[in-house]
């Protein structure tokens, strides 16, 4: 039920709720990495616990739809926009702590300064998330990973605000991470996670984060907007080589362009809309099929209403 009396209800009683945290109509584009998409419907922030089920409950008493927006990195919102909520997770969400070879954070952490805390303190494993856009909560829900490393090797335990509003501890076999998926939607919203990681060599880890990161700015797209990896690697084939081999480097549909530099990467050019890059995602997977014969799954996670060719 998202119709606008029944959103009209849901902010309401948010903003009776939760005031100054609750706002109408609001711009995604410069939330997302594309800087494309509509306006959200509703765009509440949750700073606590308290704030989450207090949302929750809300979104729940009148059906309303809703996604939990991290740094935006690998979501492509339509121009139409999202009639549902929009929640952020805010400072209570942020807190980072120690206890050994453990590191525990809350889900709206950004994975660059989760990078930066485990070189400073001598904790190896993480090297591999350096460069890579976005929260610890999306980098878990995708089980994001690069040079080797992904969030399954590191991860302890997951802790979910789950859909009866408790709190709920998932071990890591219970998150059924995969190759850059998990089950972690199934069960709620990521609050935080513990993750585990070894003792090592401060200079040796600061040598590994600056070559992963320089090999990164050699090899991907940064002049321009982009999601980061679009598509999923195919039996262990990059993804970007198949669309290269398909001949997709440097198709454009208006200002969404597959880069010239990396061909699993789709840039703005500066006018691309939310439905560009649909159509481009499409008109890859089609050509990619008829030439190369493989079915692509693309990574992107699309809210809203597209149109298809």
């Amino acid at each position: 039920m998202n119709d606008a009396r029944a959103l009209e209800k849901v902010f309401l009683k948010l903003e009776r709720d939760m005031p100054g945290k609750v706002f109408q109509n609001v711009p995604l584009a410069k939330k997302v990495t594309f800087r494309v998409g509509g306006n959200v419907a509703i765009f509440a922030v949750a700073d606590t616990i308290s704030d989450l089920r207090l949302l929750m409950k809300t979104i729940d008493r009148y059906g309303a739809l809703y996604f939990v927006l991290g740094k935006g990195s690998n979501l492509l919102i339509s121009d139409d926009g999202f009639r549902g909520v929009a929640i952020e997770l805010g400072s209570g969400f942020k807190k980072i702590s120690l206890d050994g070879h453990y590191l525990q954070a809350g889900a709206a952490t950004p994975l660059s300064t989760l990078t930066q805390v485990a070189w400073k303190n001598g904790l190896k494993g993480f090297a591999f998330a350096v460069g890579i856009p976005g929260s610890l909560g999306g980098a878990l829900v995708m089980n994001a990973g690069a040079h080797d490393g992904c969030m399954a090797n590191i991860t302890s335990t997951v802790t979910v605000y789950t859909s009866n509003c408790e709190l709920q501890v998932l071990n890591k076999p219970e998150v059924g991470f995969g190759y850059r998926t998990s089950a972690l939607s199934s069960y709620g919203i990521i609050v935080e996670a513990m993750l585990r990681l070894e003792s090592g060599d401060s200079d040796r880890i600061r040598y590994l984060m600056e070559r992963h990161f320089r090999k990164r700015k050699e090899t991907q797209p940064f002049d321009y907007p982009s999601a980061g990896s679009v598509f999923k690697n195919v039996s262990g084939i990059s993804a970007g080589k198949i669309i290269d081999e398909a001949g997709c480097k440097g198709l454009c549909v208006g200002d969404a362009q597959i880069s010239t530099k990396h061909a699993n990467f789709i840039v703005n050019l500066g006018k691309a809309t939310a439905q560009d890059i649909y159509t481009l995602i499409k008109r890859v997977q089609e050509r990619v099929y008829r030439e190369k014969g493989f079915l692509l799954d693309s990574e992107i996670v699309m809210l809203g209403d597209f149109r298809d060719e």
